[in-house]
């Protein structure tokens, strides 16, 4: 019979190799489900290293990987030196709005290529069809994020008067 736990880890590890076959380092992406599979969304790092059953440095390049890529937070534990790992509750959001960004400098950086081999060849068609098709994905996103919030915002309780 599985208990929960096993059920739990189950998950991680199925939504890890998901996140891996999608472009994410394995180990990354295991630490990654682990905390967001966690309560509260914080884990230290003898805690990942228990649940995914890895070792020390293992979670720290996991960490390191993660927060330089703006997936987690490190904060520490009040009253101790060690640092433990938070997924933000709005991370979705966050992470495809650095996308943005991103399809904004290689929009920029596409342009000079169509420069670069001329807007008549056919790789100049081809990198200006790219460019049109990274205009529209920023249009797209952009309205994505505005309608998610717009979302989250008519979920949020009422101000209460007083």
């Amino acid at each position: 019979m599985t208990t929960p736990e096993d059920q739990v880890a189950a998950f991680v590890e199925r939504f890890a190799a998901e996140l891996a076959e999608a472009g994410m380092s394995r180990m990354p992406a295991r630490v990654f489900a682990a905390l967001l599979a966690s309560d509260d969304g914080v884990l230290g790092s003898a805690d990942l290293a228990d649940r995914l059953q890895i070792s020390p440095a293992a979670v720290s390049g996991a960490v390191r990987y993660l927060s330089q890529v703006g997936m987690l937070a490190r904060e520490r534990e009040p009253g101790s030196r060690r640092e433990r790992y938070r997924v933000r509750s709005d991370q979705w959001f966050r992470t495809f709005a650095s996308r943005d960004r991103m399809l904004v400098r290689w929009e920029e950086t596409l342009r000079t290529g169509v420069a670069a081999v001329g807007p008549d060849t056919a790789a100049g068609e081809r990198l200006a069809e790219t460019v049109e098709f990274f205009e529209f994905l920023q249009e797209e996103l952009s309205g994505m994020m505005d309608r998610w919030r717009a979302r989250q915002q008519s979920k949020a309780p009422a101000p209460e008067a007083g």
